[in-house]
C-alpha cells in the first residue's frame, strides 16, 4: 500500500489579525493615554498589514502570467478560500498563442499549457511550440514530468521527462506534420504505481477527468509509458472522456500537431473533486454518474447472458428473493489484512438479515463485473486497503464499514472515510482493537506495535509497511463488530422503506 507515502501538508498562511487576539477584543478607555497608545498600535499593525499586502500585490501589475505562479503557492486548504489547485484555471486558462505557461505551485502536480502550432517528436521526447517569428532561436524551454505525485521523488523519478521548447517558426520546416488534429492534447503517464486501484484512480482516472472535462471529449489523450492492459481495463470510461483513438507516445513514432496542448493532470484531493475548481461545479457524485453510464451497457450485457442461462422464471424468483433483503458485499483480500474469521460474519450477516455476496477481486477480475455487485448493494465491509477503492462505485447513501487495522487510523480516514462521505455514503469506521490483530500473538502486550502505533508509524514507512500492512490480519470480534453491522442493516431498510414509500406515492 504505498498509498501512505505522504506528502507534508501545506499549511495555512499567516495572518496579521486573527479572531482570538483582535485589538478591540476586551478594549477599554480609562485613561486619554492608554486609548493613545492603543490607537498608536493599532495604526502601526494596520500600517504593516498594508506594506505586507503591498510586496504580495505589486507583483501581480508588473508580471507575467508564468510568474504569478508563486502567487497562488500559498493556498489554503479546503477550509480556506484559495487552494493550490486552482492555480491552472486562474493562470494558465487564458495562455496567449504562441506561449507556453506552466504552473508549478501545486505539491501535487505541474502542468504547463503550449497553445498554437504545437509537435511532437517521440524519439528525443520533446513537444515543440512553433511561434511566428524567429529561426532556430529557443524562446523557452520547460521540463516536466506528468505524473501526479510531485512530492514524492522516488516515484517521480522513474517517470519519463518531456522538454517543451517554444522555437521559431522557420524550425518548423524540419518537423513536417504526420497527422493534424483540430482538438487540443492532453499529455499524462501511466507509470508509477499504476497496477495498485488506488493510485489508477486516485493518480490517474479521477485528475484525467477533472483535466478533460472542460473539452467535451473533444480532446486527445496522449499517454506516456503506455500499457495496452491499462486502456483494456478501462475500456468503458475511457470513451465518456474523449472520443479520439489513444496515442501512444512512445509507440507512435509520427509527428502529431495539436492546436493546443495540456501536459501533466490536475487533482484536487484524494479520491474527490472539489466542485468549487471545476468549470461547471462538478462533484464526484457527477464522476460516479459517469462511471454508471460508462458501466450500464456491459452491465446489461452480462444480465442478457445470465438470462440464457439460467430459466427465466427461476431468475425472476431469485431477484424477487434479493429485493427483499438488504445486499451486503464483503470485499475479502488475498493477501495480508486479510480477515481470519470471515465464514462466521457472513452467518452474522445473513442471520441479521443480509444477503450477502463475498468478492474476491483479482487483477483480471472485469471492473464492470465489480461495478455491478457494488453498485446493487447497500452495504459494503473491507478491511482497509486499496480494494477500498471501490466504495467509488457504491450508490450515494449506501453505507460503507471499513475495518481499520492496527497503525491505519490517519491512512483509513483520509484516502477513504472523507472521500467516501463526500460521495455521499453513510461511513462506519471499526477501529480493530489489539486484541482483534494477528499481531497481539507475536508482541508483548505492552509493546508499542500493540499500544501506541504512532510511534511506530514516526520511524518511518518501511516500518508501517512491515509491520502494519504486510503482517497483519484481523480476527474481528463479532459480538463488538455486530453492533456496527446492525447499524449498517437499519439504515439500509430505512432507504429500502424510504425509496418503496417514494415509488408508491
Amino acid at each position: 500500500m504505498v498509498q501512505y507515502h505522504r506528502y507534508q501538508q501545506w499549511k495555512k498562511g499567516d495572518v496579521c489579525l486573527d479572531e482570538e487576539s483582535h485589538p478591540f477584543d476586551g478594549f477599554v478607555c480609562e485613561k486619554t493615554g492608554y486609548c493613545k497608545r492603543a490607537r498608536l498600535k493599532l495604526l502601526f499593525l494596520v500600517l504593516l498589514c498594508f506594506i505586507s499586502f503591498s510586496f504580495i500585490l505589486v507583483p501581480l501589475f508588473f508580471t507575467s502570467a508564468p510568474t504569478l505562479s508563486l502567487l497562488y503557492s500559498f493556498g489554503f486548504d479546503d477550509e480556506g478560500v484559495v487552494s493550490t489547485s486552482d492555480v491552472y484555471a486562474s493562470v494558465c486558462s487564458s495562455v496567449s498563442n504562441g506561449s507556453i505557461c506552466c504552473d508549478r505551485s501545486s505539491i501535487r502536480s505541474d502542468i504547463c499549457v503550449m497553445k498554437g502550432d504545437v509537435r511532437t517528436n517521440s524519439a528525443n521526447s520533446t513537444i515543440t511550440l512553433y511561434r511566428n517569428n524567429g529561426n532556430d532561436e529557443i524562446f523557452q524551454h520547460e521540463k516536466i514530468r506528468p505524473y501526479t505525485r510531485k512530492w514524492e521523488k522516488s516515484v517521480m523519478d522513474t517517470i519519463d521527462e518531456l522538454d517543451l521548447v517554444s522555437k521559431g517558426e522557420n524550425s518548423g520546416i524540419h518537423q513536417n506534420c504526420d497527422v493534424k488534429h483540430d482538438v487540443p492534447a492532453v499529455f499524462f503517464s501511466t507509470g508509477g504505481y499504476t497496477g495498485n486501484l488506488y493510485h489508477e484512480f486516485n493518480d490517474g482516472i479521477l485528475p484525467l477527468y477533472i483535466t478533460s472535462q472542460p473539452f467535451n471529449k473533444k480532446v486527445v489523450f496522449v499517454i506516456l509509458e503506455y500499457h495496452y492492459w491499462w486502456i483494456s481495463k478501462y475500456e468503458n470510461i475511457l470513451p465518456h472522456l474523449t472520443e479520439y483513438p489513444i496515442i501512444d507516445f512512445r509507440g507512435d513514432k509520427r509527428t502529431h500537431c495539436f492546436p493546443e496542448a495540456i501536459v501533466g493532470l490536475k487533482i484536487h484531493d484524494e479520491l474527490t473533486i472539489n466542485a468549487s475548481l471545476m468549470g461547471r461545479n462538478k462533484t464526484i457524485r457527477d464522476f460516479r454518474d459517469m462511471l454508471d453510464e460508462a458501466y450500464s451497457p456491459r452491465i446489461r450485457s452480462l444480465i442478457q447472458e445470465e438470462e440464457l442461462d439460467i430459466n427465466r422464471s427461476a431468475l425472476s424468483e431469485k431477484w424477487n428473493m434479493k429485493m427483499k433483503k438488504p445486499k451486503v458485499v464483503i470485499i475479502a483480500r488475498n493477501d495480508s489484512r486479510a480477515i481470519l474469521n470471515e465464514d462466521l460474519l457472513v452467518k452474522m450477516a445473513e442471520n441479521i438479515g443480509f444477503q450477502v455476496e463475498v468478492l474476491r477481486p483479482q487483477r483480471t477480475t472485469e471492473l464492470a463485473k465489480i461495478y455491478r455487485s457494488l453498485n446493487s448493494s447497500d452495504v459494503m465491509i473491507g478491511v482497509h486497503g486499496a480494494a477500498m477503492t471501490h466504495f467509488l462505485f457504491m450508490r450515494p447513501d449506501s453505507a460503507f464499514i471499513q475495518i481499520i487495522p492496527l497503525g491505519t487510523d490517519w491512512a483509513a480516514d483520509t484516502y477513504y472515510g472523507q472521500p467516501a462521505v463526500k460521495l455521499g455514503l453513510k461511513y462506519i469506521g471499526y477501529k480493530i482493537l489489539p486484541q482483534e490483530s494477528s499481531l497481539y500473538n507475536e508482541y508483548k502486550k505492552s509493546d508499542p506495535v500493540l499500544m501506541d502505533p504512532d510511534s511506530v508509524n514516526n520511524r518511518g514507512w518501511e516500518f508501517t509497511k512491515k509491520i502494519y500492512l504486510d503482517r497483519q490480519n484481523v480476527r474481528l470480534n463479532l459480538r463488538r463488530f455486530h453492533k456496527r453491522l446492525l447499524r449498517a442493516y437499519y439504515y439500509a431498510i430505512a432507504k429500502k422503506n424510504g425509496r418503496l414509500h417514494h415509488q408508491k406515492q
